[in-house]
Order: structure tokens, then sequence, then C-alpha cells
């Protein structure tokens, strides 16, 4: 309310009605289970395996890190995601994380990206199996150290000893473990590859509040998008940039519901809008500049403290847009029940008042 200036944008409301003006704020507020477990997918009798995913992870012997997802990365961000969640937790610089996602070769089962889920399974899975690599590098360095595992600090790709100016590069310690086998004995040696799956049983849910104001233009009546404000809770954010992308991105596209995409057809059934010709998308006159506000607060349920963020703008811009243009058309009793809320929509509505 305070980002959006909630108070004063309906005192110009006001004044904007009097001179004429169609102005309109609509409020739209949602929760949506994102990242959800095995108990939430298994419930309705799923098919598919919504509530796990895999991370194959390995320490190779050059030092370079490799993890792979069962996720399917399409343009979301994932590599740069999952890559600072495992190097966070490695105390590995990103730069040697190499991540793999949606290759069957590289991990036993996946079963891709949607529901609003990799932010929660892939990273929950990504951290486990980093957790345990840690954990079996950490057992081989002490021996190397002659010092206990409480004794070792992992921080930029190498594990410094605390008590002694001592330390080892991963990409040391992997020569060491794999071509140096005299250094360390066969009862401390430790693979380096591990596998792990993560399932947050039930999951999680993202909330947000989307605020808008619109002018409808009582000539065209065309619908003007003014103003746009978010407040959203994804938990932790991994990468602030990234998560305001999705959000943007998944606005637009609610956008696009909301007042242009419409499939089309004619009285014998032939579709009418089969091209981008004649189906409608947002364009970058079409998207206002969107101000978001972030909770940024830990889930308390979740690996991480992460919860899902890329389907929350299609969800909440559609129902405050709808309820913005119902807002302008306050004064002719419509009431907004059908989207794309096309300018000929509007003109029917107000004619049938």
């Amino acid at each position: 309310s305070e980002a959006f200036s909630y108070d004063e944008r309906r005192q110009y409301q006001k004044k904007a009605r009097a001179e004429g003006k169609w102005v309109g704020i609509g409020v739209a507020s949602y929760a949506e289970l994102s990242g959800i477990g095995s108990k939430i997918s298994a419930s309705p009798g799923m098919p598919i395996n919504t509530g796990t995913d895999t991370c194959v992870i390995s320490l190779d012997s050059t030092g370079a890190i490799t993890a792979a997802f069962g996720c399917a990365a399409h343009g979301q961000g994932h590599e740069t995601t999952l890559a600072q969640v495992v190097a966070d937790e490695l105390g590995a610089k990103i730069e040697d994380i190499r991540v793999i996602t949606g290759d069957s070769t590289a991990v036993p089962h996946g079963t891709g990206s949607y529901a609003s889920r990799t932010a929660v399974l892939s990273s929950g899975a990504g951290i486990l199996a980093a957790q345990e690599l840690k954990s079996r590098m950490a057992s081989m360095a002490a021996y190397l150290f002659n010092t206990s595992i409480d004794d070792l600090r992992f921080m930029n790709s190498a594990i410094e000893q605390l008590s002694t100016p001592n330390s080892i590069e991963f990409s040391r310690l992997a020569k060491t473990v794999y071509s140096e086998m005299g250094r360390i004995p066969a009862e401390h040696r430790l693979e380096l590859t591990v596998t792990k799956t993560y399932d947050p049983i039930f999951g999680t849910t993202s909330s947000a509040t989307h605020m808008v104001e619109v002018e409808i233009d009582p000539i065209t009546y065309k619908v003007d998008i003014k103003r746009y404000v978010i407040a959203e809770d994804c938990g932790q954010m991994i990468n602030p940039l990234i998560v305001d992308g999705q959000i943007r991105g998944a606005v637009a596209q609610g956008i696009g519901a909301a007042l242009l995409e419409e499939v089309v057809y004619d009285e014998v059934g032939q579709v009418l809008t089969a091209s981008l010709v004649d189906y409608a998308i947002p364009t970058a006159l079409d998207i206002p500049e969107i101000k978001i506000v972030h909770m940024d607060v830990k889930a308390p349920n979740t690996l991480g403290g992460f919860r899902g963020v890329g389907e929350g703008g299609t969800i909440g811009a559609p129902a405050a847009i709808a309820n913005a243009v119902a807002d302008a058309l306050l004064s002719f009793g419509c009431e907004v029940n059908e989207l794309p809320a096309t300018p000929e929509r509007i003109f029917q509505m107000i004619a049938k008042n």
C-alpha cells in the first residue's frame, strides 16, 4: 500500500473521475503451492513425480565441480541459480561450478520444470548432495592435515585449517585423491561423486499482492496500465535479478491474458487467431514499469528457505487488472467476468448497462 501510494492514488482517482476520466484501481492477492512434495502430489494420484528432484554432484580430477539436476532449464536462469546454491554450500568459487539440467544421461530420473518447483526441489537436492560431498572432502583433508573436521573451513574453492596456515585447494585435493594414491590410504579414501534426492514432503506456499491502476480511454475503450506494484514472498531469494526477471516476465504474460490474448473461432469452428498478426500479445508499449517489494524471509519448511516464484505474475495480474477495469467502470455498474478485457468487450459491457 505504501509503495503504491494507495491513499494518494485514490485521491487522484476522485479528481480524475470528476474530470470525466475512467480511472480504476485493482488489488489481487493469492497463495500458490510451489515446490510441492510427495504428500501433495500423491494425494490426488498424479501420474508423474512432482514431489522430488535429484542432484548428482562430483569433484573431478581437475578440481571442477559438476552438478546435474533433473529439472529442465529453458530460460529461467537455472544454471546461475543452482550454481550459486552449490557454490554457497561447498564454499566454492561460482566459476568452478558447472550445472547440467534436463539430461537423462546425467541424472537417474527427472520430471522437468513446472509448478514453480525448481528453486525448492532442485536447490534442496543440490544442498543435500553438496553437504555430503563437502563432508567427504573434509574427511580426507582432515587426514592430510592430521587434524579434525571441526578445524577446517571451506572458502574460495579451498580448504583451510583454522589452527595453522595450512590450506589445500580443491584442485590439489582432487589430484591427491585421484592420482597420488599413496598419500591417502584406502580406508580413508572416499568417492567424490554423490547422488541425493530431495523431497520437501508437503512443500511450501508462495504468496503475493498485486496493485494496479488503469485508465480506460472513453473513446477507444483501450485499457492503459498506469501503475503496477507487487509485494511478493518467494522465501529467501537466491538471485534477486533472476527473481525480478521471472516476476516481470510472468506479469507480462498476465497482462496479455487480461487485455489481449484470446483464441477466437468463427461459427463453423475455423480459428481466426492462428498467427501473431491476429493473436495479440503484449509488446514493450503495453508493459508498464513494475515496482516489486520483496519480503525476502526464509521459508521455515524447505532447505535453504526457498519458495517458488516463476508463475506468480500470471496468477495475480489478470485478477488485479480485471478488478481495476471493473473499478474504472463502476459508474456504469459493470462487472468483469470474462477476459481478456478488450475494447470490444468493454464497449459491449457498457452498452448492456
